[in-house]
């Protein structure tokens, strides 16, 4: 099998995982109670570096940063992808690199978020791995 068809598996789950992680999470359930807490990121405000912010503003912002490098992990990973096979020996730390940040990226949801960002993570972390280790092996 060839590592592309990894690459391209996870470039597809990476933008899945970017859509929704940008359409959810700035969503809040009346039923979960928060509704004071958000109230009160929204309205407490606060200078800092030159700038007038709130809470949520910064937990926006920050939101809106992990999509974009969804995004563009997506786009490298489609890269990767359409690599030849002589370029590996060149491209493997990067391979690597990916496979690494997305191991810390799976634990990070599991410890921090909930099943659906976990479970993303873990199948983009076995498709990087798997294209790894297939493009080591081709070189």
């Amino acid at each position: 099998m060839r590592p592309s068809i990894f690459f391209r598996i996870a470039a597809v789950l990476l933008l899945i995982f970017a859509a929704l992680h940008t359409i959810g999470f700035r969503q809040v359930d009346p039923a979960w109670g928060v509704d004071a807490v958000v109230r009160s990121m929204q309205s407490t405000h606060f200078k800092i570096m030159g700038s007038n912010r709130t809470y949520w503003d910064l937990f926006g912002g920050f939101g809106l940063l992990v999509s974009v490098f969804l995004v563009f992990a997506a786009v490298l990973a489609w890269q990767l992808a359409s690599l030849p096979r002589q370029t590996w020996v060149f491209m493997s730390g990067t391979a690597w690199a990916l496979v690494i940040c997305f191991a810390v990226v799976t634990i990070l949801c599991f410890r921090y978020a909930f099943i659906l960002p976990t479970v993303f993570s873990f199948l983009i972390l076995l498709c990087f791995t798997a294209a790894a280790v297939l493009a080591a092996k081709q070189t």
